[in-house]
């Protein structure tokens, strides 16, 4: 298999995986942090893993998205924790695609901290910068020790935080990618339509904070990040803005970013919630708006858009993943989905 930085200069487009969280819990994990299930619950770690690739997933992701330090404290572990967890994260990983007998890459989970950081919410609130670098230094370190084909900084709601995550991970020496998740706004006198993270930060200010040196010493950070793009998303009204839709926007947002700023083209990943999510009537389960088939129908405007990594966040399913193989392979097959 080639390292991951070889196949991205492949022209073919990448399938990831789907929610992780919420397929432990439909098979009756629940847990404070969906971490401590790499310990726990082993075999069902592996076997999401499994759906996935059998669904037609090019890439997996480690079961680390809560695996920092700061979010297991909050489950009453200590720092100690994050290292092994995330090397049973990268071995179950491992394990799933083994047993497949495929080629799967894998990506190494990075999620946002629990809470505003020091460089949003100022010293008297936010978590401590370096506490903040601390910790993602901790998960990245085990995961690359144990082998992870890149890491995936994502759902990040702070720009700049994306930025510290990417200063760690640059001195691992392995691809990073970084993924906001957005929210819809508009702008009131030029009604302009805009995605912003909950702090307020576009994909024009991630790569602000990237090149601008302010969180790596004064050094651009933009070429150590191969894929930009943007994930999770729901907004409680806007069906126009959630899900596949809000992929859509949200990568021709990034691409017109990366255009307006001068910044050579980076390949984008997208990979949205199933729709807007709601209570069932017993007010026990979550569900989402966008069916496999739903979703798998956007699949074209999607790589038309520019989406070279292409998956699902919340709520989506081995079953939509499988619905989206099987829309990107008519794609393929009519030679729609080829990056230069």
């Amino acid at each position: 298999m080639k390292p991951f930085l070889e196949r991205l200069a492949d022209p073919l487009p990448l399938l990831f995986d789907g929610g992780f969280g919420s397929e432990l819990f439909a098979r009756g994990v629940r847990l404070t942090n969906s971490a401590l299930a790499n310990e726990a619950y082993p075999e069902d770690v592996v076997a999401v893993h499994r759906s996935y690739i059998e669904a037609g997933a090019d890439v997996i992701e480690t079961n680390t998205f809560v695996g920092s330090p700061l979010h297991l404290q909050m489950a009453g572990r200590d720092a100690a924790a994050a290292d092994q967890l995330a090397r049973l994260a990268t071995a179950h990983a491992k394990a799933a695609v083994e047993q497949s007998g495929r080629e799967v890459y894998i990506a190494g989970s990075i999620g946002p901290s629990p809470g505003a950081i020091e460089a949003d919410g100022g010293k008297d609130f936010g978590i401590a910068n370096e506490a903040v670098r601390e910790a993602h230094k901790r998960v990245m370190g085990a995961l690359a020790e144990t082998g992870v084909d890149f890491f995936t900084i994502e759902t990040m709601f702070s720009a700049k935080e994306a930025a510290m995550a990417v200063d760690v991970a640059r001195g691992l020496g392995l691809p990073v990618a970084v993924s906001l998740t957005y929210k819809y706004t508009k702008h009131r006198k030029t009604g302009q339509e805009i995605y912003r993270t909950d702090w307020g930060h576009s994909a024009a200010d991630l790569l602000d904070f990237l090149a601008n040196g302010e969180f790596s010493d004064g050094d651009d950070l933009l070429g150590h990040v191969h894929l930009l793009g943007l994930n999770c998303g729901a907004e409680p009204q806007l069906v126009e803005h959630t899900g596949m839709p809000y992929a859509i926007f949200g990568i021709r947002q990034l691409h017109q970013a990366m255009r307006e700023k001068g910044v050579a083209l980076k390949r984008a990943m997208a990979y949205p919630n199933a729709g807007m999510p709601r209570l069932d009537k017993d007010r026990q389960t979550t569900l989402y708006s966008q069916t496999p088939e739903e979703m798998a129908s956007h699949i074209p405007a999607l790589l038309a858009a520019g989406a070279y990594l292409i998956g699902g966040c919340c709520g989506t399913t081995p079953a939509h993943i499988r619905a989206f193989r099987t829309a990107l392979d008519e794609q393929l097959a009519q030679g729609r989905a080829v990056f230069v």
